[in-house]
């Protein structure tokens, strides 16, 4: 791993935790990612969170040209 590619945001990688809690009498999606590079955790409340994040950190990156799904 290059910490460059990570530094300019070609490569990311997360450990992601996800749990079920209850809130208000609901049962509700938590999740926390853990970066592997700086070792910073996320905490999110709900899903909508975890994906806006998720979002926010790749938008504006060029798509890899040679990407095909595994």
């Amino acid at each position: 791993m290059n910490l460059k590619n990570e530094e300019s945001g070609v490569y990311h990688a997360y450990l992601l935790r996800l749990w079920r809690s209850e809130y208000q009498g609901r049962r509700q999606w938590r999740a926390s990612l853990e970066s592997l590079h700086t070792v910073e955790r996320q905490l999110f409340s709900n899903l909508e969170q975890l994906f806006a994040f998720l979002s926010e950190r790749c938008e504006g990156q060029p798509p890899y040209e040679d990407w095909r799904p595994i």
